[in-house]
């Protein structure tokens, strides 16, 4: 069978996280959850819920509603709180896996609980667009699916398994991606089982 062919900028680190480290993620991600809780999303003008419930880290957070769409803010959208600070584990992922001259300010915590998926989409809410996007995978294994830069057009899958990280920069940053199937149950490391998908992103174009 031929290997699949991703598209440019595209990487893959498998089981970059050992045990530990992705145990202690899993921490920073129960503890930020008490100032910043998950809560679920709707998508713009429908108001239709997300079947992903979320969180952030970091000075920004990806948040969206049926009233005022994608954006990011500094605050949780309940709870009016500050998100709480971007883990150094992550920051350092950051430096060691992408040449960006600058810190991510946004991590958006998604929770794949049974049955959650996330269709196709490219993550264009950003002004620093040169900026990678860097995932983590925790927990339940996942398909990851990649595509191109037109909605609908032929898809790659890779099987994402806790402790993965993916890197989506060049090309591949404009590229359709999404999640088609969560394996639940699988992994015991989430509390409440499921899979934690951590994304980081820089927003604001440098100063």
């Amino acid at each position: 069978m031929a290997k699949a062919q991703y598209p440019k900028g595209f990487a893959h680190y498998p089981l970059y996280f050992d045990a530990a480290q992705q145990a202690g993620l899993i921490e920073a991600v129960s503890a930020g959850a008490k100032t910043a809780p998950f809560y679920l999303p709707r998508m713009p003008r429908t108001g239709t819920p997300m079947s992903v419930v979320l969180s952030n880290f970091g000075t920004l957070g990806w948040v969206t509603d049926k009233e005022r769409g994608y954006r990011y803010e500094t605050n949780h959208p309940v709870t009016g709180n500050p998100w709480p600070a971007m883990p150094k584990l992550l920051q350092d992922l950051w430096d060691d896996v992408t040449d960006h001259p600058v810190q991510p300010e946004a991590c958006l915590i998604n929770w794949y609980r049974e049955g959650s998926k996330m269709g196709a989409h490219i993550d264009n809410d950003e002004q620093d667009a040169k900026a990678p996007v860097v995932s983590v995978s925790l927990g339940d294994p996942a398909l990851f699916r990649i595509g191109g830069p037109k909605r609908g057009g032929p898809t790659n899958g890779l099987k994402l398994f806790s402790g993965d990280v993916v890197v989506m920069a060049g090309e591949s940053r404009f590229c359709y991606h999404s999640v088609s199937k969560v394996f639940y149950g699988e992994s015991a490391l989430v509390p409440k089982g499921g899979r934690i998908n951590l994304t980081l992103r820089r927003v604001r174009l440098p100063t």
